[in-house]
């Protein structure tokens, strides 16, 4: 009978800090949090597969897709990850690739939202207003409060995160076989592509400066206007669902998306189709 393999509190120490201080490692547009998350799945992937190569070289390139998220919430989601790793480890036919990275991408934009307003948008600003009022005079109280009070809280809290997170991992592999397993994993991809959407709708914004004048300098016809009577923010939604089709379909990097993106900008500014607004 094969022996249950069963991850130690030391693999699970190192992997919560490689985490905690590399969670922003080799930080780009391109991969942003991937390789923190690589590193900090390597302890746990060199326990659980000791001595098969093969194994852990699988097992790590699992970890290879696109991640991010708030570094601090985010650490839940490494945790519920380490949890299914060892589930699959020992043999759970209902983890795979699949599994793991489509709860990964369903749960990091959520996440991040949770993280962004607690943390970010609430925790921070509190912590650094009583700090600012402690520095008045220029005393250094203020600048020591800040960083003893931020870096407790930060590492408490992630780590309560990621090991509250590895507990839901091991107990939530039931819930992902069968029925249930798929109603969660559409549930959560939904609920993800809510949130990347909200996100491009909010935050993305492409409109165009072309338009027609009349002999007298005057427009006659301004193409946005046109566009927004019709469909208010198509121009937005044609750039998005072109990103999407690149990346998806066409397998290209976002690097180089990006860089087409510039192109396109570049392109469309010297033809006056955009105005960047810019004045010399």
């Amino acid at each position: 009978m094969t022996e249950t393999k069963k991850l130690s509190k030391k693999a699970l120490s190192k992997s919560f800090h490689n985490w905690y201080y590399g969670n922003l490692t080799c930080f780009s547009q391109e991969h942003m949090q991937t390789f923190g998350y690589l590193v900090s799945m390597l302890p746990l992937v060199e326990e659980l597969y000791a001595g098969d190569e093969d194994r852990k070289a699988a097992a790590m390139n699992t970890y290879t897709a696109f991640f991010n998220t708030e570094p601090q919430f985010g650490a839940v989601v490494v945790g519920i990850t380490a949890g299914l790793e060892e589930a699959r480890a020992n043999g759970s036919d209902d983890v795979d690739d699949e599994t793991i990275n489509g709860l990964r991408a369903g749960l990091m934009g959520p996440i991040a939202g949770i993280g962004d307003s607690l943390v970010v948008g609430t925790v921070i600003p509190i912590l650094l207003g009583i700090a600012m009022g402690m520095s008045t005079g220029g005393s250094p109280l203020g600048a020591i409060f800040y960083i003893i009070v931020w870096n407790l809280f930060a590492y408490f809290g992630m780590k309560l995160l990621y090991y509250k997170g590895y507990e839901l991992g091991t107990k939530a592999v039931e819930f992902l076989i069968g029925d249930i397993g798929e109603a969660i994993r559409e549930a959560v991809t939904t609920l993800g592509g809510i949130v990347i959407g909200a996100v491009s709708a909010t935050w993305v914004s492409v409109k165009t400066s072309f338009a027609l004048y009349n002999s007298a300098g005057e427009a006659y016809m301004v193409l946005q206007e046109k566009l927004d009577s019709v469909f208010p923010g198509l121009l937005t939604a044609i750039v998005v669902i072109f990103c999407w089709w690149l990346m998806s379909k066409k397998r290209l990097s976002p690097l180089k998306v990006m860089l087409l993106l510039v192109v396109i900008a570049f392109v469309g500014v010297l033809v006056g189709f955009f105005d960047p607004g810019l004045a010399y």
